[in-house]
């Protein structure tokens, strides 16, 4: 089974911040790492999950009406920790790069199925191949059409079905996107090992988020991988691998 940190560390940690990248990172075996963006009101590409700042900052408000500037004025408690700022993607490839050129992936979710976000498919696939990441890069959205439009910009980028139920998932691999991967809810598993056989799987979980209580328990990953899922995207991959 391959492990991915979904939003980083984040049951551990403050989930998309620098901090939870870093934990993450820091884990040898780990296979990537799963991450949201969207777009500020100045249409700087940021890394969060809510399409409102409310849940994760003192602020309140839609991500969109604010700039950068104003955004990275906001925290985000961490405990013992330093508070965090909403990083850049651009931050958080800074970050995460060296482990890219080593054989580690980075699954960007577009955050674009309640607000398109015009622009955002160019600006950053433009960013990953400036940078010479693309190989690294997985990119996933519950938005159909933005991932069309992902795969006329580059018809080489490696592209997940985001859905709740793996036949919706399959339903929409079926169309125009070139999707090579099924991102399923791991409750959503409606179809045999048989219907997904040689068909990447990544199942993500919710979970608990920080500042809530580790539970201290951990996933079967054998009765996962029997469903017919290849990959678990979970908030503590530390428990599972070093």
């Amino acid at each position: 089974m391959k492990i991915w940190a979904h939003r980083g560390c984040s049951q551990r940690h403050p989930e998309n911040t620098l901090l939870a990248f870093e934990r993450a990172i820091g884990l040898k075996n780990l296979t990537g790492i799963e991450l949201d963006i969207q777009l500020t009101k100045d249409e700087e590409i940021v890394v969060i999950h809510d399409e409102r700042v409310d849940r994760t900052t003192e602020s309140i408000g839609f991500v969109r009406d604010y700039t950068l500037a104003e955004l990275k004025k906001l925290h985000i408690y961490a405990d013992v920790n330093p508070s965090q700022k909403i990083p850049t993607i651009e931050e958080v490839f800074d970050l995460v790069e060296p482990r890219l050129k080593t054989g580690m992936k980075l699954n960007i979710e577009l955050k674009n199925s309640v607000y398109p976000y015009p622009g955002m498919e160019e600006k950053i696939t433009e960013l990953v191949h400036k940078r010479e990441i693309e190989k690294a890069v997985v990119y996933s959205s519950f938005y159909a059409k933005s991932l069309e439009k992902l795969r006329q910009l580059d018809k080489d980028a490696e592209i997940g079905i985001l859905d709740v139920k793996a036949s919706d998932c399959l339903y929409k691999l079926k169309g125009g996107c070139g999707a090579v991967a099924l991102h399923p809810f791991w409750k959503g598993m409606d179809l045999s090992e048989e219907d997904l056989d040689g068909i990447t799987v990544r199942a993500w979980l919710s979970g608990h988020l920080y500042p809530e209580k580790p539970t201290s328990t951990k996933l079967d990953l054998n009765s996962l991988e029997a469903q017919g899922i290849t990959d678990v995207i979970l908030n503590e991959p530390e428990a599972y691998i070093d």
